[in-house]
């Protein structure tokens, strides 16, 4: 089963500063049907102004992950760590039993991320940061892991059994991703367009895929994300 959530039908905000659409509920928006899907809590689409951004605030027994888009998006917590991740680069965040962390966006065009919530297996966990910097041909026409569990392959590892991948899928390109008993997937067009299986998705749209393995053609050239979970 494939169901679609197209673009201007998710929740949205627009605080000058800073427009967002939501794939679950949010802050104002809210949508019983729309709380969570398994672990995943929350899959915001964020662009941030130049010279704004998130200032410092707290989050708790949550692990955080932004993937950047385009632009570039400067970190900063109560841990000391101070980084600053680009286009197809990954900064997560594991905020255990308490943190503050603010995100700015010091360049000089708008940045573009997608930020993702997902519940952790433990609570009161210690905090902890990293970022990662992947080489973008390793996602060109290929399935590429950028998180996972801790039994996993990716370099960031997160405290839940969830992996994400993501691809640039080039053009009339393909791939197949099966579906495992008892597991299910997220997926989120960044940009460009895909055909899975029969149905047509465009950039923003989000689709939740259950007990159905996936064949993944690109319209044109197609940048997207898979976020595999337990039911």
């Amino acid at each position: 089963m494939i169901k679609i959530y197209r673009k201007d039908k998710l929740g949205n905000a627009d605080h000058g500063w800073l427009k967002s659409r939501f794939h679950f509920s949010f802050a104002d928006y809210y949508d019983p049907k729309r709380i969570h899907f398994g672990n995943l809590r929350v899959i915001n689409d964020d662009l941030i102004a130049p010279d704004t951004g998130f200032d410092m605030h707290p989050h708790q027994d949550m692990e955080i992950i932004s993937y950047v888009v385009s632009g570039e998006l400067t970190h900063q917590d109560s841990m000391d760590n101070k980084r600053a991740v680009k286009r197809g680069q990954v900064q997560y965040m594991s905020a255990g039993k308490g943190v503050m962390h603010s995100e700015h966006n010091f360049g000089s065009e708008i940045t573009r991320l997608l930020q993702i919530w997902i519940f952790p297996n433990q609570h009161d966990l210690t905090p902890n940061y990293g970022d990662e910097s992947y080489n973008w041909d390793d996602r060109i026409n290929k399935l590429m892991p950028i998180v996972s569990s801790q039994a996993g392959t990716a370099q960031v590892k997160i405290q839940q059994d969830a992996n994400i991948f993501v691809s640039y899928l080039e053009s009339k390109k393909e791939i197949s991703f099966k579906l495992e008993d008892n597991r299910q997937v997220y997926f989120v067009q960044i940009e460009g367009s895909s055909i899975i299986n029969y149905l047509n998705l465009y950039e923003g749209d989000g689709a939740e895929i259950e007990d159905e393995d996936m064949t993944i053609t690109a319209k044109g050239n197609s940048h997207f994300m898979l976020i595999e979970l337990a039911k």
